[in-house]
């Protein structure tokens, strides 16, 4: 931090965040001011007897300290300071939010006054309308998606040529998927040194900081450390990291990411044929442990529904595409330039991808997967799941809120029914079966006040909507060679009762927490526990004392968060 007599340029007034990304990218930065000259802190050669040399990760370390509050400022509040209409904190206290709900209760109430049973019945028909037309987009999306689109052409590119990429690894409580992250990095097909990998921890998650250190990590891994702050969210993380990279590309990973070994160098051979206007390369995500259980089972054929046939088609289309949680390339410049993520949005993925959209910037999904590992219990595919439907609501509500007149029937398949239709589907499938219940039961159908061929017509497209979504599930691993998976199809029903569970609760929370970051637990499965200790051996470290201590700490979050307001938002 330079001597004690040295007048520190930290004296001065608040530098901003995009002079302290030139910075890291440049590796010299002003440090002190020493007999009326600038001294420089430098990675590279020293410009004068003055400058301090340091390597990158001590530049990063001391930086970063430099300029902490600074950093906590751009990772909690910059994002809703610059774009209050676009960010999802104070979302429903916003005046037009609350004047929409306001006015939509009024109006409810006021019909249900005037005429309760035809409101009734005319709100059972808008449902199953919504209901199957959700249903109809997304079988028109694998319609589209069956055919197949010439491959992407792009020409190769000398190791030498090839752009320096971060890499951003949000890491929390995941010592025990570090090993494994650590060697599917060291995989990748790059040049080691045009990567530069930033893992990303929390100050007081000693165990994942402690597995980090034992694995004596090379010079293309900074360990970034970041304070207490709210919200306690990846999106808030990955602007962190964001702030100290030097990358021309950057990509999110998870911790429990196996990326295909060609796909940063596909994604950097995309970009470099590309207009400027592609923003971002997404890569497809699927799961090495589909056979676990039946929860495996269906939620990897749900994930080969979405990346290998939704998100192709919405690109196709010309369609926003919601981005993945991972495995996402981006261009340093226009990230920044759109503002980043939205640290109080819980799907910040896909929220980024329709904010793209609107900016005019376009994704393109690539043929190469990032396997993961697929929950395979209740209690923790719930968590995971309501996270998921809260942040789609969030994402949602934010961009009905930014609607304008320009906008076009692709903005509105992706948002209304795509993003919007997963939460409100969810929510609105137990109404749909209790109606069909008390319809069987007691021979009362909420559809009385309406002829009988439009009754007639309306439970056919019910039961039409429901197992078109069984035969989709059914037919989407087939194209991955899972075919063996398709019979897991005929449980989609109770697949969809979890998902309504899930809607309800993201629901409650957006009410009560809307910042709240449900934590998913890894390394659960039988094969990540496996791939976990055949990591360790490639590192030639055994699963001590310390390992048994990070399964116990997990253990104790997991009460903690079994109790109320134990949990920081």
């Amino acid at each position: 931090m330079g001597a004690s007599s040295d007048e520190s340029i930290a004296d001065h007034p608040p530098r901003r965040v995009d002079l302290l990304r030139k910075y890291f990218r440049d590796g010299r930065a002003p440090w002190a001011i020493r007999d009326g000259k600038m001294a420089f802190l430098t990675i590279g050669d020293c410009e004068s007897s003055l400058d301090r040399p340091v390597d990158r990760r001590t530049f990063g370390a001391l930086l970063r300290d430099r300029h902490a509050e600074e950093l906590k400022y751009e990772a909690t509040e910059a994002f809703a300071a610059q774009c209050p209409r676009e960010s999802a904190r104070n979302l429903l206290l916003s005046s037009s939010v609350r004047s929409a709900l306001i006015t939509a209760v009024l109006v409810i109430a006021a019909l249900i006054a005037l005429s309760p049973r035809l409101v009734m019945a005319s709100a059972m028909l808008l449902v199953l309308a919504y209901f199957f037309g959700v249903a109809a987009v997304r079988l028109f999306l694998t319609v589209i998606a069956c055919f197949q689109p010439k491959p992407q052409e792009r020409r190769a590119l000398d190791d030498a040529d090839l752009p320096i990429i971060t890499i951003l690894a949000p890491l929390f409580r995941e010592a025990h998927a570090l090993p494994g992250l650590v060697q599917a990095i060291s995989r990748l097909d790059y040049p080691a040194d045009r990567l530069d990998v930033k893992l990303i921890l929390e100050q007081h998650d000693r165990e994942t900081i402690k597995e980090a250190n034992r694995l004596n990590l090379d010079s293309r891994f900074d360990l970034i450390i970041v304070p207490p702050s709210h919200p306690q969210t990846k999106p808030k993380a990955c602007i962190y990291g964001l702030a100290c990279a030097h990358g021309d590309l950057i990509v999110i990973y998870d911790a429990e990411d196996e990326p295909s070994p060609d796909q940063l160098r596909t994604a950097a051979e995309i970009f470099s044929d590309a207009d400027d206007c592609l923003a971002c390369v997404q890569a497809r995500l699927n799961y090495y442990n589909p056979d676990e259980n039946w929860l495996t089972r269906l939620f990897t054929l749900e994930y080969c529904l979405w990346f290998d046939h939704f998100l192709p088609a919405l690109e196709r289309l010309g369609a926003p595409i919601p981005l993945g949680g991972t495995s996402n390339i981006f261009r340093t410049d226009i990230l920044v330039d759109v503002g980043g993520w939205d640290p109080h949005n819980v799907t910040e993925d896909a929220d980024l991808g329709l904010r793209l959209a609107r900016r005019g910037y376009r994704t393109t999904v690539i043929d190469s997967t990032t396997l993961e590992e697929a929950n395979c219990k209740t209690g923790n595919w719930m968590r995971q799941r309501s996270r998921w439907m809260k942040g789609f609501m969030q994402t949602w509500l934010v961009h009905c809120r930014n609607r304008t007149a320009r906008d076009d029937w692709q903005l509105f398949i992706a948002v209304d029914l795509f993003v919007g239709g997963t939460a409100f589907a969810a929510l609105l499938i137990p109404f749909l079966w209790a109606a069909v219940l008390v319809e069987w039961q007691f021979g009362v159908s909420l559809l009385d006040p309406f002829p009988q061929q439009l009754k007639s017509a309306t439970a056919a497209a019910l039961i039409a909507g429901n197992l078109s979504c069984m035969v989709l599930a059914a037919y989407a691993p087939i194209r991955r060679g899972l075919a063996r998976l398709s019979p897991a199809a005929l449980l989609t029903p109770v697949y969809w009762i979890m998902m309504s569970i899930a809607a309800w609760i993201a629901l409650w929370q957006l009410l009560h927490r809307p910042s709240f970051w449900e934590k998913t637990d890894h390394g659960l499965s039988g094969e990540a526990k496996a791939r976990r200790s055949a990591a360790l051996d490639a590192f030639g470290l055994e699963c001590d004392p310390a390992a048994r201590q990070i399964a116990a700490d997990e253990e104790s979050a997991q009460q903690k968060r079994a109790r109320p307001g134990t949990t920081a938002e």
